[in-house]
């Protein structure tokens, strides 16, 4: 097989790919954690084997579907993180934007952080082995961004990732009780949690060079 052939074939798969993953957002879309492999199978049109000869099993489509809106979740984060604005600001439309996200899909939201009450169809499926990885590589991403932007003295780098770990923690436990019990509106619960994050956030300096935190 030649080059040419080769590329073609992973351009076909990695379209087929989207394609099945576009059925399996439709199907959360529609069912949130109870979406199941049968109805997401039955969306693409196709057999519930090939389904699992694309991703293995509901962890694998769960993996893909993580990567998918955790992706388009950090970009839109860090487009908030990098917008013109003072730090107050940037620090609100930050936690905004990841509020936002989830009130905006909360059946998306629920499938990533709560699939353990998905269908009774798809056993073996372990929340804290899937869930959890996805707010590690937040925490780890923002700890970046913070360790590049804030300076914050001796033993830096382990405080960004004490901050950045703990901001993304404080975000979802947050998020999950106010998308579950809506005790009030998106905007008071932004600037309650900036309040709680401003103290060593407001004292920091920004790092020289650095487009500021």
């Amino acid at each position: 097989m030649d080059t040419t052939q080769r590329t073609d074939q992973q351009r076909s798969a990695d379209r087929r790919r989207r394609e099945l993953l576009e059925a399996a957002d439709r199907v959360v879309l529609r069912d949130g954690p109870h979406a199941s492999m049968n109805a997401i199978a039955a969306e693409a049109g196709i057999t519930k084997p090939i389904l699992y000869r694309h991703f293995g099993d509901k962890g694998g489509l769960y993996a893909a579907l993580a990567q998918r809106h955790t992706d388009a979740l950090l970009a839109s984060l860090r487009a908030a993180l990098d917008a013109p604005a003072d730090r107050r600001e940037r620090v609100e439309n930050t936690l905004d934007t990841y509020l936002a996200a989830i009130e905006l899909r909360p059946q998306v939201y629920r499938f990533l952080m709560h699939p353990a009450e998905g269908s009774p169809g798809d056993q073996g499926f372990d929340v804290g082995k899937h869930s959890a990885p996805l707010l590690r590589r937040m925490g780890e991403e923002l700890a970046q961004v913070i360790e590049e932007r804030l300076d914050l003295g001796p033993g830096s780098q382990q405080l960004a990732r004490v901050w950045g770990h703990g901001i993304v923690g404080m975000m979802h436990a947050a998020g999950d009780w106010w998308l579950g019990e809506r005790p009030c509106s998106r905007a008071e619960l932004v600037r309650s949690l900036a309040d709680l994050l401003w103290g060593r956030l407001a004292a920091a300096d920004d790092r020289v060079g650095s487009p500021g935190f």
